[in-house]
């Protein structure tokens, strides 16, 4: 039992290219259920990759961090929820519209597929620290940022949020 429940809380990024992330599929078969697509593969392989690790009987986290206006992400999420995606995310820096967005493109592709990918909101991205927050204007604390985010988040119909190690005890208690 307790390796099915690992299984199930473990997400392996493949992040190369087709045939060396098909290969990594299939040695993963039976010891993982999910697969984290990032930008890169998603990019140069678009909605198929998804579809292909479906058929595999995978789970996909298509992580593509949506950010851009309303109307073009309700889009974006439904057009992945249609391809197979079983979690998106979104950056919460977008405004709550957008994540608001986000959730309605999903449900709209829940009509036709019959399930809604979960969301997840990028609250402050991991690579990001006190300096690199104060160079694109945000003068409050990295926690209180990813605070902002999560609650902008949850406010807006969003399951969840990714955070940083850090701020992980912080947002369990938000």
């Amino acid at each position: 039992m307790l390796e099915a429940d690992a299984r199930d809380r473990v997400i392996v990024a493949i992040d190369c290219d087709r045939t060396r992330a098909l290969e990594l599929a299939d040695a993963l078969s039976g010891h993982a259920k999910w697969l984290k697509v990032g930008m890169t593969l998603f990019y140069a392989e678009g909605p198929q990759i998804v579809r292909e690790f479906n058929e595999r009987g995978f789970k996909v986290f298509l992580d593509l961090k949506f950010h851009d206006i309303p109307h073009q992400v309700r889009g974006a999420a439904r057009s992945a929820a249609l391809a197979g995606a079983n979690l998106l995310s979104v950056h919460g820096l977008g405004s709550g519209a957008m994540l608001a967005a986000c959730r309605e493109g999903a449900e709209e592709a829940a009509e036709i597929r019959g399930s809604r990918p979960k969301l997840v909101a990028i609250t402050v991205l991991t690579s990001m620290n006190q300096d690199a927050l104060t160079q694109i204007g945000v003068d409050s604390p990295v926690a209180d940022e990813a605070a902002r985010l999560a609650s902008l988040a949850q406010a807006n119909g969003i399951d969840g949020i990714v955070c940083s190690p850090m701020e992980a005890r912080a947002m369990r208690e938000l």
